[in-house]
């Protein structure tokens, strides 16, 4: 299994070399990235060793009550398959937006129709009363709870902190993690954890368009504490500081580890600060730091909480584009119709449909079963301590999306 696994990570630096986004991290021997440079593997070349690879696990059966080693075999099984799809895409073979998804992230979303989403507006419609548009109503809503790009930094390193904290009760963290935050501009995407092992990660908060006071305890707990910052650090300590399995001293973006990343992230905020303490942290930290009326936290989270229901109208946008039934222009509508994006945004969330294709559903979709698997299993809000247990095993060990259902 460890000759395999050292392949595998050979073999992801190999697409590296034809893909700029795949490798996401890797803090493996540096030996092996002059390797992949200087081998410069075609597509076809890694394709049929990734081939071998898997036929090498399959020939490989663990002991049945080895749960831990039948979630490696099944973990490298899943990433071998991703491998090859992504190294098919890479060389042209046309699949659709589901079957990518499933070849690459082992899940499928569903669809939801236009019907489905203007049964949510017409509640938005009722709580937001007023004159145009029901986007311009929400607009002009929004517009009171902009972070002041002066007051961005603080707000943000405070929400950094209060998720720190809160983490740091339930996760065992070392003591010499942590990670430095940048503020940048001109991407497709609105925050990004760069982790570049030692347990130290780089965070860059994009700032090319306005940046609502929600975002900074979201972006806080899903870049960071207990999003993948801890994600990462915990499996460098677990898989491979403790237990020598190197293909976790990387990360294909475009794999199923993805869904687990993005879906513990996005439910982890909902761990680490349920609806009343964020509430409460929003009133006497965050909207005073942002020079907000505290007055209107609540105010503000009722609308937000309905938004949340819209969160799976991004993957039809991507669904219809990808699959050649939506224009560029037709996708950007419904993304400001159905999302309730503004226009801007519908253009940047366009764009990165366009650089990472299927991975949308990593997010709303990974959040929806990561939070079913936790609380089916007795994670129940109610039972805070059961909840953050299963969180933590969640991510500090192999774990795929069929695993989940």
């Amino acid at each position: 299994m460890d000759e395999i696994a050292e392949s595998f990570v050979k073999l992801v630096l190999a697409v590296g070399q034809h893909d700029a986004d795949y490798v996401d991290a890797y803090f493996g021997p540096e030996e092996w990235q002059l390797e992949a440079r200087e081998s410069a593997l075609t597509l076809d070349e890694i394709r049929q060793r990734a081939v071998d690879a898997r036929e090498a696990l399959l020939s490989l059966a663990p002991a049945f009550d080895d749960n831990l080693g039948v979630a490696r075999h099944l973990f490298m099984r899943k990433s071998l398959e991703s491998l090859i799809a992504r190294v098919d895409l890479l060389s042209g073979l046309p699949l659709t937006f589901d079957q990518e998804s499933a070849a690459l992230y082992d899940a499928v979303a569903p669809s939801h129709s236009a019907e489905h989403f203007q049964g949510v507006l017409g509640r938005l419609e009722e709580r937001l009363p007023g004159e145009g548009t029901i986007l311009e109503r929400f607009d002009a809503f929004r517009q009171s709870f902009v972070i002041p790009p002066e007051s961005l930094d603080a707000v943000f390193q405070a929400a950094i902190e209060a998720c720190r904290q809160e983490t740091r009760k339930y996760i065992d963290l070392p003591p010499d993690e942590s990670f430095t935050v940048e503020y940048v501009t001109d991407k497709s995407w609105s925050g990004y954890n760069w982790y570049k092992g030692g347990y130290q990660s780089l965070i860059q908060v994009n700032t090319d368009l306005p940046i609502y006071i929600y975002r900074a305890l979201d972006l806080a707990c899903h870049e960071g504490y207990p999003g993948h910052h801890v994600y990462n650090l915990l499996l460098e300590r677990e898989m491979v500081n403790e237990l020598g399995w190197v293909e976790f001293t990387i990360y294909p973006l475009f794999s199923p580890r993805s869904f687990l990343a993005e879906g513990t992230a996005n439910f982890g905020i909902d761990v680490t600060f349920p609806t009343e303490a964020r509430l409460q942290l929003e009133e006497t930290v965050l909207f005073p730091l942002a020079d907000l009326d505290p007055h209107r936290v609540r105010e503000y989270y009722e609308v937000q909480d309905l938004t949340k229901e819209l969160r799976f109208a991004g993957n039809e946008a991507a669904r219809g584009y990808l699959d050649g039934e939506m224009d560029a222009e037709e996708a950007v509508e419904w993304l400001t119709t159905y999302s309730m994006m503004s226009r801007p945004r519908a253009e940047q969330r366009l764009r990165f449909i366009e650089q990472y294709r299927s991975y949308v559903i990593n997010y709303n979709l990974g959040q929806k079963m990561v939070g079913q698997y936790i609380e089916s299993h007795g994670g129940t809000p109610d039972r805070p301590e059961e909840r953050w247990r299963l969180f933590s095993d969640l991510i500090s060990r192999p774990a795929v999306a069929s695993e989940l259902e």
